[in-house]
């Protein structure tokens, strides 16, 4: 008998042997063991310290180091988690000031399109786990951008759009690497996806898992696939779309009428 015709006769045959392995297999399942505080709580403590340990040596011994070294110029604070950045083909890359990297990073250069591929993330963005940068041209972050996990940024397709040339493994055509830029205080939510050319305006918000192929305009917010305006932000300044739809419904004030003068004693 094959192990895989022993494993069907225990799950189905009502032979005695095969009730009292499914019975024990159920037990097995949902067996436990008592857990006092007095020895669970030093277990997590001391799991937790020796955890934290080796997350700083990661972090600072290896994974810390190495980004910098795949960078071309870096700013004062920069930080990479636990994470080793997987980077393959050259070109520049460089980081701001306080650009904190929280979790797996993956950067592609294609330096089939331009000889230096380029890119940039300003002071103080803030990249999430799992973020992945193909690079043919260029791609600019500026200052205080937001993206959260699972963001794609592609500033070229990958192949060639002709299907001769694609069959001949081609390279895309010139026009259709383009730059993407993402200007100051941006906000990108999980899975967006990037394509060449895009360029995003400051103060914007790109909802989770959208598709942006069009340019958004500053202080505005996008979703879906293609990503649409869905929403307006208010400009440094300006009060919100709740302080205006309040001060629009309040009633008008009354004016008030001032007091009478009393009358001079006789």
């Amino acid at each position: 008998m094959s192990l895989s015709s022993l494993r069907h006769w225990a799950a189905r045959a009502d032979h005695p042997l095969a009730r009292a392995l499914r019975s024990t297999k159920r037990h097995l399942q949902h067996f436990t063991l008592p857990a006092p505080k007095l020895v669970v709580k030093p277990m997590l403590w001391l799991f937790l310290g020796l955890r934290a340990i080796v997350f700083f040596v990661r972090g600072k011994l290896i994974a810390e180091p190495l980004l910098k070294a795949y960078c071309t110029r870096f700013g004062r604070g920069v930080t990479a988690g636990i994470y080793v950045p997987w980077v393959t083909g050259r070109g520049e890359l460089v980081l701001g000031d306080y650009v904190q990297f929280n979790g797996k990073l993956s950067l592609k250069f294609a330096a089939s399109f331009v000889a230096r591929p380029k890119l940039h993330i300003g002071d103080y963005s803030d990249i999430g786990h799992a973020v992945s940068f193909v690079v043919g041209r260029e791609i600019r972050l500026g200052r205080h951008v937001q993206v959260a996990s699972g963001v794609s940024f592609r500033d070229s397709s990958g192949h060639a759009s002709d299907p001769a040339a694609r069959l001949a493994g081609a390279p895309p055509a010139d026009e259709d690497v383009r730059a993407i830029v993402v200007h100051d205080n941006v906000w990108i939510g999980a899975d967006a996806m990037i394509l060449p050319g895009v360029e995003i305006g400051e103060g914007s918000i790109v909802t989770a898992r959208s598709i942006v192929s069009a340019n958004v305009a500053p202080y505005t917010i996008v979703a879906g696939s293609p990503a649409r305006r869905v929403g307006v932000l208010p400009r440094p300044g300006e009060p919100s779309a709740e302080a205006a739809e309040a001060a629009a419904a309040a009633p008008p004030a009354t004016p008030q009428e001032p007091p009478l003068a009393k009358p001079d004693a006789a």
